[in-house]
């Protein structure tokens, strides 16, 4: 365990280990499984997801696997992103591996119309909404409504809710309550 001197995402990290003693934090080029799913997901793209390997971040079997990025991040920006991970090894643990699997990729379909995904993405994205407003303030946290549609929307998860509005809502619903939750206790 560290000292309360630990940088926030290590102590988070902390956390973690204890909620789930198997996480570990892998990088993703030392996994066969990680690039063929890379090479999967460009293909089913057609190239609008081809970072998968070198930005994003993915929760599976327990384990989050980490593109290079990773060692670039500063303690705030882990701290963020670890909170949107823990959402999805609870995720996880609550469904698990089947389940969560089949919903994300199967329901309703992989591509376009993927509710499954969606909502568990969306799960995930509200606590990282949340982490920034607490970490940069509501103003930040604010700023994040255009980068999630665009993901919502596009090729990063296979279009899996082609509907702006949708997400403009839900994100504005999160907003709403982090600004009564700010105006009650101050």
């Amino acid at each position: 365990m560290r000292g309360a001197r630990a940088a926030r995402h290590e102590r988070l990290l902390d956390d973690i280990v204890a909620e789930f003693p198997g996480f570990a934090i892998v990088p993703k080029r030392t996994s066969g499984l990680q690039r063929a799913i890379g090479v999967a997901l460009s293909a089913v793209t057609l190239g609008g997801q081809r970072h998968y390997l070198t930005r994003y971040h993915t929760v599976l079997f327990g384990k989050l696997y980490v593109p290079d990025a990773w060692g670039l991040m500063d303690d705030e920006a882990r701290y963020i992103l670890l909170r949107h991970e823990r959402v999805h090894l609870r995720q996880r643990r609550r469904m698990g591996d089947v389940t969560m699997a089949f919903v994300y990729l199967c329901v309703f379909a992989p591509l376009f119309f993927a509710w499954g995904r969606a909502r568990i993405e969306w799960e995930a994205y509200v606590e990282t909404i949340r982490a920034t407003a607490e970490v940069h303030g509501l103003d930040a946290a604010r700023a994040l409504e255009d980068e999630i549609v665009r993901r919502y929307v596009g090729p990063d998860y296979g279009w899996m809710w082609p509907f702006p509005r949708t997400i403009r809502r839900w994100f504005a619903d999160v907003i709403a309550d982090l600004e009564a939750e700010a105006a009650s206790s101050g």
